[in-house]
């Protein structure tokens, strides 16, 4: 491989540049992983990151010494952290739990979650100015959107929060209604 380096210098500034891309792009995906507690997967997308990684520095250790090759690096680098957060939101993986806060009766916003096979819990509260109801909900990322409108359509003044779950278990609605493993 090195003989091609020297017959098209202009080579290894390109591999450079894609192998950081896909090196990247992995670690991003991996550390998603981990926050989420994929700690199957993790490691085996963390050794392909790191052989990558290894394979790359040793090529710019033998032969880049030019600016092109230490550009590519940095280059490759900045768009495979942007491939691999895009990427990220793609797969959506893992859950998100949605905490609403309303002014409206919560009972009908529960009922038409429970309607779109969406498990949620009603509480009562106090807010700075009145009582309020907070109904939480636990779904897939990809449903985000789903969720929103929902509660958009609901509520267009209610105030919702929206946070990542590392872990869940078990679940009582999706049992409930008897829904197939991967429907949960």
């Amino acid at each position: 491989m090195s003989n091609l380096f020297e017959i098209y210098p202009w080579s290894l500034p390109i591999l450079i540049f894609a192998a950081r891309i896909l090196d990247v792009t992995l670690g991003t995906l991996r550390l998603v992983f981990i926050s989420k507690g994929a700690k199957h997967i993790a490691p085996i997308v963390g050794f392909v990151e790191i052989f990558i990684w290894v394979s790359v520095i040793a090529q710019m250790l033998s032969h880049a010494n030019g600016f092109w090759s230490y550009f590519s690096y940095a280059a490759g680098y900045a768009v495979g952290t942007y491939i691999g957060l895009s990427l990220e939101i793609k797969i959506g993986f893992g859950y998100l739990i949605l905490r609403v806060f309303t002014a409206k009766t919560g009972h009908d916003l529960v009922t038409t979650l429970n309607a779109a096979n969406f498990g949620a819990t009603m509480i009562e509260g106090y807010g700075a100015v009145s009582r309020v109801n907070i109904i939480e909900t636990v779904f897939r990322r990809t449903s985000l959107s789903e969720v929103t409108r929902i509660i958009g359509d609901y509520d267009h003044n209610a105030f919702y929060t929206v946070e990542d779950v590392r872990t869940k278990q078990k679940g009582i609605f999706a049992r409930y209604l008897g829904l197939s493993r991967h429907q949960k």
